[in-house]
């Protein structure tokens, strides 16, 4: 899948989940979610949920950190390589 994809799906999703539809709070695909408020522990959950059904992976408890789930920019990354590795 395309990284571009990826990260505009994620986007969409952010937007609609966490910004109530309203794209002009989208932060910087390198920022923070959970530093800037955009998404508390509750919204990973539902990241979560949202990841293993649009990209049809499974996240481990051990990837739920923030090197893998706190921008848009290591949310694409980290489904580039599971989607990657899924199919190798």
């Amino acid at each position: 899948m395309v990284t571009d994809v990826i990260t505009t799906r994620i986007r969409d999703f952010i937007t609609s989940e966490f910004l109530f539809g309203d794209a002009s709070g989208m932060l910087p695909d390198d920022a923070s979610l959970l530093d800037s408020g955009v998404m508390d522990s509750t919204g990973v959950l539902s990241l979560i949920m949202f990841l293993e059904e649009e990209f049809g992976i499974s996240v481990p408890d051990e990837d739920v950190v923030p090197e893998y789930l706190d921008s848009v920019d290591n949310l694409t990354a980290y489904i580039g390589a599971r989607l990657a590795a899924r199919t190798a």
